[in-house]
């Protein structure tokens, strides 16, 4: 991982515009206090390859919009080239806001949990590289308790399985910032395109 001082310098601002409509949702891509629904919550995932992942969320019920972007890193208003060089420090992230009266926060950990291998470090399957790391970046106080209380009780069901430790990070959420456009919904407008499912096969104990 780069230090601050060793990232790459970044922008100012946006370099680049997006389309107004969610592809599949047809809610908006660019979401704030604006245009958010009273009510609805923020998630922000890493779990591999973001065009996989972001399809994984707006398929689940009770899911208002979805985007891609990076966070975790250094530089400001990285590219996606710039983050695939490993030298921006951020992870691929999908951005969620949900409806929690149809959908519970705990509901989409479980799902970020199950849907790729949060045991391999700096990358998922054959994608290698800081950019492909498991991260759950919490909004609040409850949202980092939950996600901690999920993964301990995950870690020894894939021990048993013969994996490793949980390597997904839980933090404060860092500035998100949005991917270009020809990211937003990749697998919506190339539906044979990449996809990443690392999955180990383990689900979730029920009673968690």
């Amino acid at each position: 991982m780069p230090t601050p001082d060793q990232a790459l310098k970044g922008r100012t601002e946006q370099w680049f515009t997006l389309a107004e409509h969610h592809v599949v949702l047809g809610t908006p891509v660019v979401t704030n206090e604006d245009n958010i629904p009273e009510g609805f919550e923020v998630a922000v995932f890493g779990l591999g390859c973001f065009w996989g992942a972001e399809e994984i969320f707006w398929r689940t019920p009770g899911v208002w919009s979805t985007s891609v972007g990076y966070a975790g890193g250094s530089t400001p208003h990285p590219s996606y080239e710039e983050v695939c060089s490993g030298q921006t420090g951020h992870t691929e992230a999908v951005r969620v806001v949900f409806d929690p009266s149809k959908v519970d926060y705990a509901d989409l950990v479980k799902a970020f949990f199950e849907f790729h291998d949060p045991t391999q470090g700096m990358r998922q399957g054959n994608d290698i590289g800081t950019q492909y790391r498991s991260a759950v970046y919490t909004l609040s106080d409850e949202q980092a308790e939950t996600a901690k209380r999920l993964r301990a009780a995950y870690e020894p069901l894939l021990l048993e399985r013969g994996y490793g430790a949980i390597t997904t990070e839980i933090k404060p959420s860092p500035t998100y910032y949005y991917a270009e456009d020809v990211h937003q919904q990749y697998l919506a407008k190339n539906p044979h395109g990449y996809r990443c499912h690392s999955a180990t096969g383990v689900p979730f104990p029920k009673t968690a």
